[in-house]
């Protein structure tokens, strides 16, 4: 029988060394890199927050507004091409696609050359949902911008765009519309 005190020992000093690495044991652009970081975590959690609070209402999720934004900017696309994009199992997103259907926010129809696949489309509910979603972090998005000066646009898409990895960066300037 595996000594459990012994294993849990050896975990917490794991854990133990892990949390003594400190800010001074790293250099400077390790430290820059750390902050930034987290000031990502810190900006999503709030450009997240006003979409949470109108998709709770509905009894949706994060993936819920997923999927209704690149259906609302891509009419017509491809469930795999969605697939692709959101990098979620078939079944997470047809759990997700098929409540959006049953509640008629996305339809569905079967390519013109390929009966197989399915294409799927906001209805005029999705599409007032989706832009509702959209409305207040636009607005969050817009307000930083002006507050930041010019070039800043620019320097932010360039800077996201190299967070993406490199091997996808152009299918996602092609999903994103980026240069």
């Amino acid at each position: 029988m595996a000594d459990i005190n012994t294993s849990s020992a050896k975990t917490a000093q794991k854990a133990a060394k892990a949390r003594s690495v400190t800010l001074s044991d790293m250099d400077d652009s390790e430290r820059s890199a750390l902050e930034l970081m987290e000031l990502l975590f810190f900006a999503y959690r709030d450009f997240i927050s006003d979409p949470d609070q109108i998709l709770e209402q509905y009894g949706f999720g994060r993936a819920h507004h997923r999927v209704m934004h690149f259906v609302l900017r891509n009419p017509g696309i491809r469930v795999a091409e969605l697939l692709d994009i959101l990098k979620i199992t078939k079944q997470s997103l047809g759990r997700v696609l098929k409540q959006l259907i049953d509640e008629e926010f996305i339809y569905q129809r079967e390519g013109t050359s390929d009966r197989r696949q399915r294409l799927l489309y906001v209805t005029d509910k999705g599409r007032t949902l989706a832009l509702s979603l959209a409305a207040p972090q636009i607005a969050r998005v817009r307000a930083a911008l002006e507050r930041s000066g010019p070039d800043v646009e620019e320097n932010l898409k360039s800077t996201l765009l190299k967070l993406v990895n490199s091997a996808e960066r152009d299918q996602v300037r092609r999903w994103t519309g980026s240069r």
